[in-house]
C-alpha cells in the first residue's frame, strides 16, 4: 500500500514538473531578457533627454517612472505565462491606486505641477520670478515644490500645483529687465534740467544698459509734484543694485542741482473779510 502511495506521489510530481517546468523556465528567461531590455530602454531615454538639455531632475523622474511601468507590465506578463489569472490582480491594483490617489489628491496635484514645470520650463534655477505673491530667485525646482530666495534673503517654498496653475512673471527670460521708478519734482523746478541730471545718474552706472537707452519722461502732473518716470534697463542680476543706486544718487544729484522734491501741499483760499472774522 505504501509502495503504491509513493509511486503515485512520484508520478504526480513528475507530471507537475513536466507540465510546469518548461513554463517556469520560459517565464524566468522572459523575465531576465525583459529586465535587460527595460534597463537598455531607460538608458537610451536618459541619453536622448540629456542631449536635448532636459533638466536632470526630470530625466531621473521620467527614467524611474518608465522603468517602474515597464517592470509592472513585465511582472504581469510573467504571471500570465505561469497560467495565473491576472484579472482580479489588476482589479485589486486599480482599486488600491484609486484609494491612494484620492487620499493624496493635493500631493499628486503638486507632483503633476512639478512635472509640467520641469517639462515646459516656464522658469529655471537662477531666474528672478514673481508668482503666488512671492518675488525671488529660483533656488531649486523639486518635484513637489519650488524654492525661492527673496531679496530679504528669506527662503520661500511654493507648491508646484499652485505654480503650474497660477500666473508667473519671469524677469530673466528676456535677458534684461526694466527698472520702473517714479521721482517727483516741484512745479517750480526745471523739468529739462531734472531730466538731464537723472539721465546722467543712470548713464554713470556700469550696470545700466546702453541699449535700450535709459529714459526719463513726465508721467503725471500731480497736485504737489511733476512726476518723472525713470526707466533704466539692466541685467536681472543687477535689478536691486540699479533700483537703489538710482534712487539714492538721483536724490543727491537733484539736491546738488537745486531741484527740489516737494512734500504734499494744499493751497488754502479764504473768502471774506479777515478783520470781521
Amino acid at each position: 500500500m505504501n509502495d503504491i502511495d509513493v509511486n503515485g506521489l512520484t508520478t504526480q510530481a513528475a507530471e507537475l514538473v513536466t507540465a510546469y517546468l518548461p513554463k517556469v523556465l520560459l517565464a524566468l528567461l522572459f523575465l531576465w531578457v525583459g529586465l535587460r531590455l527595460i534597463k537598455m530602454v531607460v538608458r537610451i531615454l536618459g541619453k536622448s533627454m540629456e542631449k536635448k538639455g532636459t533638466d536632470v531632475t526630470l530625466r531621473r523622474f521620467l527614467g524611474n517612472l518608465l522603468g517602474w511601468l515597464l517592470k509592472a507590465m513585465l511582472f504581469i506578463s510573467v504571471i500570465q505565462m505561469l497560467g495565473v489569472a491576472t484579472t482580479s490582480f489588476v482589479a485589486v491594483l486599480g482599486a488600491a491606486g484609486l484609494a491612494v490617489g484620492l487620499a493624496l489628491q493635493g500631493t499628486l496635484s503638486n507632483f503633476a505641477g512639478g512635472v509640467l514645470i520641469l517639462l515646459f520650463r516656464p522658469y529655471k534655477v537662477g531666474d528672478l520670478i514673481e508668482a503666488q505673491g512671492v518675488l525671488g530667485n529660483v533656488k531649486e525646482i523639486q518635484l513637489f515644490t519650488t524654492v525661492l530666495l527673496t531679496p530679504e534673503n528669506k527662503t520661500a517654498i511654493v507648491p508646484n500645483g499652485a505654480m503650474a496653475n497660477g500666473n508667473i512673471i519671469n524677469f530673466t527670460a528676456e535677458g534684461r529687465v526694466r527698472v520702473d521708478l517714479t521721482i517727483g519734482i516741484s512745479y517750480d523746478s526745471d523739468v529739462r534740467k531734472a531730466r538731464e541730471v537723472l539721465l546722467k545718474v543712470m548713464q554713470d552706472q556700469p550696470e545700466v544698459m546702453k541699449d535700450p537707452a535709459p529714459m526719463v519722461a513726465v508721467s503725471n502732473l500731480n497736485d504737489s509734484s511733476v512726476d518723472l518716470a525713470v526707466r533704466p534697463h539692466c541685467d536681472p542680476v543687477h535689478y536691486w543694485d540699479v533700483y537703489f543706486t538710482t534712487l539714492e544718487q538721483g536724490k543727491l544729484a537733484l539736491d546738488a542741482a537745486g531741484i527740489t522734491i516737494p512734500f504734499p501741499q494744499r493751497d488754502v483760499h479764504i473768502f471774506g473779510d479777515l478783520k470781521k472774522a
